[in-house]
């Protein structure tokens, strides 16, 4: 707080210097609260540090436990022109086949014009399955009519291409017309005229009159599985995609084969072991984190002193639970059996380590008990987690929640301790102030005895 100036002009005292060592004095129990108040915080914060990354090891357990969660495998193509993905639900195995043929949609153009014949004009566009949709154009442009078929429900995409030139010069168009969906069923006709004289047959089909054509036939993509014997069959799809030829696997093809085509669906072995590996990991960061700030360390002055200070969770008995619990859930055994028979195992400085040999090697051997196993080891991590980081009964939540009331009253001391060191500073300076008036109003008494005694003499 800033102060004025009262040095005694009459007194010689420094007045400044003697309220300041005054004041320093006074506010050695506000210091006190706030260096409780900066050791509280800082544990707030590193508790909260600590609740987050439990709560994330609580959710990665979560997922870890689930009975499908080394249930990843990849898949192989003998082809190129033949990809696959697969989910949760895939099964090794391995399947021949080959690809008749790809996906594609309709596409005609019609014959070259300048404009429309008729304004405005109409069409009626016919799907695969038989349903009419007629389109009319505000006008006899074919811009209007572009914009008209794209905003309409017809499934059809226009668009209007240059064709060249008329004999009198002026520019030729034609209207290309494209499904907006791949696969047979994307498959129309059209015709120039209403719904009704398409239905009476006196509307002309349009891509059949002359200069007009067919550019593509829709087509569903089509692949044959064992083909050349009595179980052949034919499997269609609208798409490229096959997303029901092996359970959980996506097929995907980009050109038709003649020789078979080999799909193999293998176990992920490099993708289970991290399920594994990052659930040890997690748990490690914890078990770092909290050693690392339970630790202490010393300190030597230049006078040769030794000063020993504490770690933020030195002494914390919620943070040691935390190590217990969480360790006794990873380490203890499972049905009589160690979780380092999948290759989890704790060290002598209590840390975890992960073998992803032994893991892979038992995996190989027993996928199903390798699984049990982990969800097993991992659901206790998860309910060990959950307990300390739940957002309402967790045990770090209530500690850190305790301790942010703390610093919320010794904040609140303080700023107490503001009102009154300010008012104490006020009052040293009205008494100083009110001692160097005394003591100037001494002097001038002084002076003036001095000089009626002088004036006393010189009578005299």
């Amino acid at each position: 707080m800033a102060s004025f100036g009262i040095d005694g002009l009459v007194s010689g005292l420094d007045t400044t210097t003697l309220i300041n060592g005054l004041m320093a004095a006074e506010a050695v129990p506000q210091t006190i609260l706030k260096n409780k108040a900066t050791a509280n915080q800082a544990l707030v914060t590193a508790l909260q540090g600590l609740n987050s990354k439990v709560a994330e090891l609580a959710t990665l357990a979560g997922k870890t436990a689930k009975a499908d969660s080394l249930a990843a495998f990849t898949a192989t193509s003998s082809a190129k022109a033949v990809t696959a993905t697969t989910t949760a639900t895939a099964l090794p195995g391995s399947i021949d086949f080959t690809v008749g043929s790809t996906a594609q949609a309709m596409s005609g153009v019609t014959a070259s014009m300048t404009a429309w014949a008729t304004s405005p004009a109409t069409l009626t566009f016919t799907s695969a399955a038989g349903k009419a949709v007629e389109v009319t154009s505000a006008s006899s442009s074919l811009d209007d009519l572009v914009r008209a078929v794209n905003a309409s429900e017809a499934g059809v995409k226009a668009v209007k291409v240059a064709s060249g030139k008329d004999a009198d010069g002026a520019v030729t168009y034609r209207l290309q017309l494209t499904s907006a969906t791949t696969g047979a069923a994307g498959g129309f006709t059209v015709h120039q005229g209403t719904a009704a004289e398409v239905a009476d047959g006196t509307a002309p089909d349009l891509l059949a009159a002359p200069g007009a054509a067919v550019v593509k036939q829709a087509r569903d993509a089509s692949v044959t599985l064992w083909a050349g014997t009595a179980a052949e069959q034919v499997v269609t799809s609208a798409t490229n995609t096959f997303a029901d030829l092996l359970p959980g696997v996506s097929v995907t093809v980009t050109a038709p084969s003649t020789d078979p085509v080999t799909l193999t669906v293998a176990r992920d072995g490099t993708a289970s072991s991290k399920v594994a590996s990052d659930l040890v990991s997690g748990l490690n960061g914890i078990l770092s984190l909290i050693a690392s700030k339970s630790a202490t360390s010393t300190s030597t002055s230049a006078s040769g002193a030794v000063t020993v200070t504490s770690g933020t969770f030195t002494g914390s008995s919620t943070t040691r639970d935390v190590v217990q619990k969480m360790t006794t859930a990873m380490s203890a055994p499972i049905g009589g059996v160690s979780p380092s028979s999948i290759g989890i195992s704790i060290t002598k400085t209590g840390a975890f380590e992960f073998d992803e040999a032994k893991f892979s090697a038992a995996l190989a051997a027993d996928p199903v008990k390798v699984q049990a196993t982990l969800s097993e080891l991992a659901g206790r991590v998860e309910s060990a987690a959950t307990s300390s980081s739940d957002k309402r009964d967790g045990t770090l939540t209530k500690i850190i929640t305790g301790q942010q009331s703390v610093v919320k009253d010794l904040t609140a001391q303080i700023a107490n301790w503001d009102d009154r060191l300010s008012s104490r500073r006020t009052q040293l300076q009205k008494t100083y102030t009110a001692l160097e008036v005394a003591l100037s109003s001494l002097t001038a008494q002084q002076s003036w005895l001095s000089s009626q005694i002088s004036s006393l003499n010189k009578s005299s």
